[in-house]
């Protein structure tokens, strides 16, 4: 089979002005970013059609390094429900340069369901991600220059907590030391790098309502703490106008469309594991507005993107799934099931079922949440059908839910009719519950937490580093402790340990440290080791990527 690189070559793209027309968007509203690529902007959100709008969430089973394909999977979806006279939208989040050069090479889709030009969505695309970067580093500059400019006064941030971005995986900026050198290069003090999409500029954009919103919740980030205790925002530093004008076009949804000429958002990229995991509030109504179909993805497994997406995106925005698709894989549920990476690829019934406990402990979290629940099979060349028809016996007859197979990436829309028919029977009889969240907005930061950790992940214990427990105070000194809380904890465990797979249960959960994140109106809680800048691999997917006459090669 032709590569993904190959196979988006080969399609012919309609002028983005087309697609957008194809689902109701004027001509005049389209700002082209060239040919194929265009921003829409968020005044054409209309409230009334997202009610009319039916939205589906695509989370999947705890992450393998095998991979899984919910992007896939979601662009898959949208291709069949237009192939059997659906009008669907997706609506997915912006890669990251990080992993498209570290671990992935891309993150656009795969085979015959991808979102186009995979090149230009995969490298720089609009800008969103690098307006980002500079604004968030712009505010670490003025930040430097406002406690240089003003130390002769007496200021100073007895705890600064404002670092800097980037978007490049490079664990040797975890930690950095800034204003080395003569006195005029500043003062002299610890710092670090994260990743942009942990950024919480990045929050911000993808919870924002408009660019009044976006304002509002830049001013309220919190840089660091004073001497006497009071917090320094960006709105005490005056600039959040400036700001703002940095990211007044990165906060518009980017229009592309699929490998069969269907309207896709892509926008906003925090990842699930650090963040929140979700692509922009405005871009999924944006979808909702001219989609009465519109699939969106959660990052990760359900234990974090989807719990994520209900808490947080859904709790602000008022939005509710009408179903969710939850990904499985025969070579995931086999390392679930305690077979080794190397051998996932050879049938082993024995290990594919003992994988069934991490598949079902999703399953029963996200009932939890009121949800009807369909299982996306996404279908490998080395699966057979033997594992295929356990795998759907044991969710039609064990676990009573949908079941169907995905062959999008290779077959296009015409390999995900079956499941579009599957979800529209589904919606149409049987949608989800009102959706019942993991907590209660007045619970306090510990019940929030625990409530997450054991009620969904299976903690026995959660226990708290003394550097936690004094945030949490602050949080409650604050007043802002009715905040959703963001657990950020490794992608490949319930656990907070990567090395622990299947559907772990009794441990203890530590929580290592808390950030508050004022601006998006989150609490962060780190658990374990999780990184908020991810380092490069032994052989990074940067070495197969070049330019070849005037090609680019290596990104899949």
């Amino acid at each position: 089979m032709k590569s993904d690189i190959e196979i988006a070559r080969s399609i012919e793209l309609k002028k983005i002005k087309q697609v957008a027309e194809s689902v109701g968007i004027p001509r005049d509203e389209v700002e082209n970013y060239g040919r194929y690529i265009a921003k829409i902007s968020e005044h054409l959100i209309d409230e009334e059609k997202i009610k009319q709008s039916n939205l589906i969430l695509v989370t999947a089973i705890t992450a393998t390094k095998a991979g899984i394909g919910k992007t896939t999977v979601s662009i898959g979806l949208a291709l069949g429900l237009n192939k059997i006279g659906k009008k669907a939208i997706v609506a997915l989040r912006e890669p990251s340069l990080g992993p498209c050069f570290g671990m992935k090479g891309g993150a656009a889709g795969g085979g015959y369901a991808q979102v186009l030009p995979m090149e230009k969505i995969n490298l720089h695309f609009t800008g969103d991600f690098h307006a980002i970067t500079s604004a968030h580093n712009m505010i670490s500059a003025l930040l430097d220059n406002y406690i240089y400019q003003h130390r002769s006064d007496g200021f100073g941030l007895e705890e600064r907590l404002w670092k800097r971005v980037l978007d490049v995986n490079d664990r040797s900026l975890r930690s950095v030391v800034t204003g080395l050198g003569p006195r005029t290069n500043g003062i002299a003090q610890e710092s670090g790098f994260d990743i942009t999409p942990a950024s919480e500029i990045m929050a911000i954009l993808c919870l924002a309502k408009d660019i009044d919103d976006l304002r509002r919740r830049i001013e309220n980030m919190i840089l660091g703490f004073t001497y006497d205790g009071n917090p320094f925002t960006v709105k005490d530093l005056g600039i959040a106008g400036a700001i703002t004008v940095l990211l007044k076009d990165a906060i518009h949804p980017n229009l592309v469309q699929t490998t069969e000429g269907t309207a896709a958002f892509v926008h906003g990229g925090p990842f699930a594991n650090i963040a929140h995991g979700c692509n922009s509030i405005l871009a999924t109504k944006m979808a909702m507005t001219f989609g009465d179909y519109v699939i969106t993805e959660a990052g990760f497994g359900a234990d974090l993107g989807a719990e994520k997406f209900y808490d947080i995106k859904c709790r602000k925005s008022g939005l509710r799934p009408k179903l969710t698709l939850i990904v499985a894989t025969a070579q995931g549920l086999k390392m679930h099931g305690g077979v080794s990476l190397d051998r996932i690829k050879e049938p082993n019934m024995e290990g594919l079922r003992e994988g069934f406990g991490n598949l079902d402990k999703h399953i029963r979290n996200l009932r939890s949440f009121g949800q009807t629940i369909v299982v996306a099979f996404n279908r490998f060349a080395s699966d057979t059908d033997e594992e295929v028809e356990a795998i759907r016996q044991h969710c039609e007859e064990e676990m009573n839910v949908g079941f169907a197979v995905n062959n999008a990436f290779a077959e296009g829309g015409e390999g995900a009719i079956d499941l579009a028919n599957l979800v529209v029977k589904k919606i149409e009889e049987s949608p989800s519950a009102p959706l019942k969240f993991a907590y209660e907005e007045n619970d306090s930061v510990q019940q929030k937490i625990e409530k997450v950790a054991c009620n969904l992940y299976g903690a026995s214990i959660v226990t708290y580093s003394s550097e936690s427990r004094k945030m949490i105070k602050l949080i409650e000194k604050m007043g802002i402790a009715h905040y959703p809380v963001c657990i950020a904890k490794t992608q490949y465990s319930f656990s907070a340990d990567p090395q622990i797979y299947g559907a772990v249960n009794n441990f203890e959960f530590n929580i290592k440290d808390i950030v508050i994140n004022n601006g998006a109106e989150m609490i962060v809680a780190i658990a374990g080791e999780i990184l908020r800048m991810p380092g490069l691999p032994k052989s990074p997917q940067a070495e197969r990527i070049d330019i070849v006459e005037g090609e680019i090669e290596g990104l899949s």
